[in-house]
């Protein structure tokens, strides 16, 4: 058996990397006739980034340039899936004007005040901050620019956010103030962009690229959201919004492509229900929601320079 010391940051990667390991050690040692990896997690502290004494090993914002396109329902499941995975994770809703994420994860909960510091809600796992718990239901947020900064400065900084492996930052639709506030605040880790296939999409897709690329925002990767539907009767496959789209702009802007992510009646309903981190229970969204928190922790950790496996303990017998 061996034991290999891994942490909660690369809490996606362990299942390939036991794999990996177990692969390397048949080809050097062919007398092994079996090989049994075991996972010893380390709970490595983060490091405080900015000035605003975050701690968080990485902080990526998720981006649109458009309403629509099922942002905030990606940076949803992106949350949920690296939970799942055993990372440590936060989900800041940022979309002041128009928070959707305590609807897609099925609260209403307020946030509570202890020793100054704003407690945030805890669902399923998540560390979670919004508007949306603090804003009646119906009333509408009509605030100006240095209001806006205030609050997501407000959000970063007095939250109790704990030690968190990964913080995602659902933002707001457009190219406006948030994109600013952020790069003025900490150093993100970078950023995903998600669009649909439609070329009137990719064209303000395009748009938030260059927003974050111009406040030095580093692009993780591009999501393909609606790419196809499949059909529960026949089973063929329509591209109702055209296909491809997403993953040939990836390439030409010189962006990594996460994957995609189909129309599926039972995420919608999922997410209706506030229950959108069921979708990897749906053997039909679960594959591809797998592959996109995969892609995006990969390129994390190669862009960062963090070593997914992290061997402080390995030993044969």
């Amino acid at each position: 058996m061996v034991t290999l010391g891994l942490t909660t940051y690369s809490a996606p990667l362990w299942e390939q990397t036991k794999g990996e390991l177990a692969g390397h050690l048949r080809g050097k040692l062919p007398q092994l006739s079996d090989v049994a990896v075991n996972v010893e997690v380390h709970d490595r502290p983060a490091e405080k980034i900015g000035e605003i004494g975050l701690a968080a090993k990485a902080v990526f914002a998720v981006g649109s340039g458009k309403g629509g396109v099922g942002k905030s329902t990606i940076a949803a499941v992106l949350a949920y899936g690296l939970t799942r995975a055993g990372s440590k994770v936060g989900l800041m809703d940022a979309d002041v004007y128009g928070p959707s994420i305590p609807h897609l994860i099925g609260t209403s909960e307020r946030p509570m005040i202890h020793n100054d510091r704003i407690q945030p809600v805890v669902v399923d796992g998540l560390t979670v901050m919004s508007m949306g718990f603090l804003v009646p239901p119906g009333e509408a947020v009509v605030w100006r620019g240095p209001m806006l900064h205030q609050a997501i400065t407000q959000f970063l900084r007095d939250t109790d956010w704990g030690n968190l492996d990964y913080l995602i930052i659902d933002m707001p639709p457009g190219t406006g103030d948030i994109a600013l506030t952020l790069s003025q605040l900490l150093p993100l880790s970078g950023a995903v962009v998600v669009c649909t296939p439609q070329d009137v999409a990719l064209l303000d897709a395009v748009k938030a690229i260059a927003m974050f690329r111009k406040v030095n925002i580093e692009i993780l990767g591009m999501v393909e959201n609606m790419s196809h539907f499949i059909c529960s009767g026949c089973h063929a496959r329509h591209d109702i919004f055209g296909s491809g789209g997403a993953k040939q702009k990836a390439a030409e802007l010189d962006v990594p492509f996460l994957g995609e992510v189909p129309l599926n009646t039972g995420m919608r309903i999922l997410g209706d229900a506030g229950k959108v981190g069921g979708s990897f229970d749906d053997d039909a969204s679960r594959p591809y929601l797998e592959t996109i928190c995969l892609n995006l922790v990969k390129n994390l950790v190669s862009k960062h320079r963090q070593k997914p496996a992290m061997p402080s303990l390995s030993v044969l017998r």
